[in-house]
């Protein structure tokens, strides 16, 4: 199948060449034609399936037929609600893309950032809303929204939307929207919590997989490294020799984590960025701006990012930290070899982490290759839980004599003046 064979307009199908589209991704080829017919669509789908484009283009589709038919007027028929700020900023520039040769405007509201630049672009009206829901439900409850024309709702990551604690917000959005509408929900997973919630949104659902949680792209090449806790940093720079990895998006499981590697990438002048809660908006937009453009050549990224960084091309993931939730590696290593792109996954692995990586491999039902002969194997032996008790004990203690002592030091100093 060629898009084509999808029945969208002229103005997409050109859109879609620009983007360099061919054939469409697996849940595009499914979903594309039932949204068309008016379908309401349950969707399992993880990250790196084309899942945007999914269902972008057909609700553009209906989108410009109903513009041609009611005089151009503005107003929004379009609503997807997703859980956090960089998947809403990158599905609202997936749309534009797409929009590029109609005169569909879209724009985007999430949190975080001050709120009168976006209150102006849904002034000035749009067609299509991207939103987180916080933002969105505090604009409605200013008069600033209004959902009462949106005819397409879209509820993406529902699973994530969940775990985020977003179920109560969602319930409130529900109560807003007209009953006559076309509702779109998908998730990476199917819990019953999730299919319950779909139950309350869809009315006689088509249901459309591609693949379950437990796998990932046939197109990425996993790899792992172990070695020793004190070495990573070391194997990290070692890894980074490779002139080939142009760019990289490396997961750590900590934000001080994160901004300790970046600290120690800079020392060795190597061009990196963080990105995680701690971080402003405007600082986490900028950190990812610079890595699409090339800027930074490492971008280092809390699970924040695992679900939502959709970044053109990406070649190489790197898990500085291996996930003790092996779902969690899917959902990262799926940020490259996206849309049938070539990717490679690197995972270094301290002792304490082995089992998680076994776990890793259960899960995805393969073994991931091992990387020998490099200069910096693993030789430490995990602790048993005695030893861990023990070695979180002389931390607990350590942390408490260095407090006793600074507190101890700011007395002093108080009695001297």
């Amino acid at each position: 199948m060629i898009f084509e064979d999808l029945k969208l307009s002229h103005a997409l199908l050109k859109a879609v060449k620009d983007q360099k589209y061919t054939t469409p991704t697996s849940i595009q080829e499914k979903a594309i034609p039932l949204i068309l017919q008016g379908n309401d669509v349950l969707g399992t789908a993880q990250t790196g399936t084309g899942k945007t484009a999914a269902f972008a283009l057909p609700i553009l589709h209906h989108l410009e037929k109903e513009k041609s038919n009611n005089n151009g007027k503005t107003k929004i028929r379009a609503l997807v609600v997703t859980p956090t700020r960089e998947l809403a900023i990158q599905i609202a520039e997936n749309f534009t893309d797409y929009a590029k040769y109609n005169n569909i405007k879209n724009t985007v509201i999430f949190g975080g950032v001050k709120q009168m630049k976006q209150v102006k672009r849904l002034q000035a009206g749009v067609d299509v809303l991207v939103a987180t829901p916080g933002r969105l439900l505090d604009l409605i409850g200013q008069g600033y929204i209004s959902l009462k024309d949106v005819g397409y709702f879209v509820l993406d990551e529902a699973d994530r939307m969940l775990d985020m604690g977003f179920i109560h917000d969602i319930k409130k959005l529900l109560e807003k929207l007209p009953k006559e509408r076309q509702s779109l929900f998908f998730s990476a997973t199917m819990p019953n919590s999730i299919l319950n919630l779909s139950n309350t949104i869809l009315r006689n659902p088509k249901k459309v997989a591609v693949h379950q949680v437990s796998t990932t792209a046939e197109t990425i090449q996993q790899c792992i490294y172990y070695t020793n806790k004190s070495d990573k940093k070391d194997l990290l720079f070692h890894i980074l020799k490779d002139k080939n990895i142009t760019q990289i998006l490396v997961f750590s499981r900590t934000k001080h984590g994160a901004d300790r590697i970046v600290r120690n990438l800079k020392k060795k002048n190597i061009e990196s960025a963080a990105i995680h809660g701690d971080k402003s908006q405007p600082q986490r937009q900028k950190a990812l701006q610079s890595f699409k453009n090339s800027e930074v050549r490492v971008l280092v990224a809390t699970d924040i990012a695992a679900r939502g960084i959709d970044i053109d091309k990406l070649s190489y993931v790197l898990n500085y930290d291996i996930p003790n939730e092996p779902e969690t590696y899917v959902h990262r290593i799926g940020r490259c070899g996206r849309a049938g792109e070539e990717g490679i996954s690197i995972s270094i692995c301290e002792p304490e982490e082995n089992v998680y990586a076994k776990d890793i491999e259960k899960l995805i039902k393969q073994k991931i290759t091992e990387v020998k002969g490099h200069p910096f194997p693993q030789t430490e032996k995990p602790m048993n839980a005695k030893e861990k008790k023990a070695s979180e004990k002389e931390k607990n203690r350590k942390k408490q004599e260095f407090f006793a002592n600074r507190k101890k030091k700011k007395n002093s100093n108080n009695r001297r003046w």
